[in-house]
């Protein structure tokens, strides 16, 4: 496994790089996945409005990994713990919109939103038995609505 984080790290190297991008790439395995924390002057760059950018180059150093692999891997790309700011930032909004959709009864529908950025607001509030949420919309950026829950008289 060890040799496919330096696989991985090379070609997340190699890819920005020829972005014209100045970085150093990190690698380790974490829960079986391996984890690129990429460290660079121009991370907002690669992060982009949302993280889109960053899924981006997920995407593409997962299919460049797995197209040598011999056995599907996941590879994770982060920059200066951007996932972890962007989780704490959705749960918190999804603890606030839920109180408000509580308070006024009214459902709300926020995004559009990345299936992992939905995920996240999802599991926020799924422990609230007041409020349930879905996510509406076609193709990969949906909504998610917040929806309150009627008691029964």
């Amino acid at each position: 496994m060890e040799e496919w984080v330096q696989i991985a790290r090379e070609l997340m190297a190699g890819l920005l790089k020829k972005m014209g991008i100045e970085t150093e790439v990190e690698g380790s395995i974490k829960e079986g996945d391996i984890y690129l924390d990429i460290k660079s002057d121009e991370g907002g760059i690669l992060i982009g409005k949302h993280g889109r950018t960053l899924e981006s180059l997920q995407v593409l150093v997962n299919r460049m990994v797995n197209k040598q692999a011999k056995k599907p891997m996941r590879v994770v790309l982060d920059v200066a713990d951007y996932k972890k700011r962007r989780a704490d930032s959705l749960e918190k909004m999804a603890g606030r919109l839920g109180e408000n959709v509580k308070r006024n009864g009214k459902e709300c529908t926020i995004g559009p939103f990345s299936a992992h950025d939905r995920r996240i607001i999802h599991m926020a509030l799924k422990e609230d038995p007041a409020l349930k949420t879905e996510s509406v919309g076609e193709g990969e950026w949906k909504k998610v609505k917040i929806i309150p829950v009627r008691k029964e008289e």
